[in-house]
């Protein structure tokens, strides 16, 4: 028996993916502020999870994809997806710890907060990605699930995958 494919739509996935970042992002940084760090981290823990093979599907394939529309300004994609690695970093060291002082808790709510501008500009690519024929979005929707199937988390793919320099 042979495997059927999944089949994805690479654009309506993206944008779908950016409304549940965004979500989980506001309730993160809604936690933090509470100082509810049971619930923070568990929120942080299923993004962690969830975009992994999100930003995975972005550098690997979407990125390159849209640098013919986009030239240079995909590099400044990649270093969003550094900053946005490093606050998850940040916020998963602050959430180690058993409780947090006010000023900690604001600094970790902010960082959080940082990463809607990100979901904002990364979501604005979608438009662009209208532009591909109907082959290139096949390719990409078979690569958005593969990156799924991985499974591979954010912090996980950016130490062990990602091949840029830290």
């Amino acid at each position: 028996m042979t495997e059927v494919a999944e089949r994805v739509d690479p654009i309506a996935e993206f944008r779908e993916d950016h409304r549940k970042v965004r979500d989980s992002v506001l309730e993160i940084a809604d936690a933090l502020k509470r100082k509810d760090l049971a619930t923070a981290r568990k929120i942080l823990g299923e993004l962690d999870a969830f975009v992994g093979p999100h930003f995975r599907y972005e550098e690997e394939n979407l990125y390159p994809a849209l640098r013919r529309f986009l030239g240079e300004y995909v590099d400044e994609l990649v270093g969003e997806h550094d900053g946005a690695i490093e606050t998850a970093r940040v916020c998963a060291e602050l959430l180690s710890k058993d409780s947090l002082t006010d000023e900690e808790a604001e600094e970790a709510s902010k960082a959080a907060m940082k990463l809607l501008v990100h979901v904002s500009n990364c979501d604005g690519l979608a438009i662009l990605a209208e532009r591909f024929d109907p082959e290139e979005l096949e390719r990409l929707g078979r690569r958005f699930a593969e990156a799924r199937r991985a499974g591979v988390s954010l912090l996980e793919w950016a130490d062990k995958i990602r091949k840029r320099e830290k």
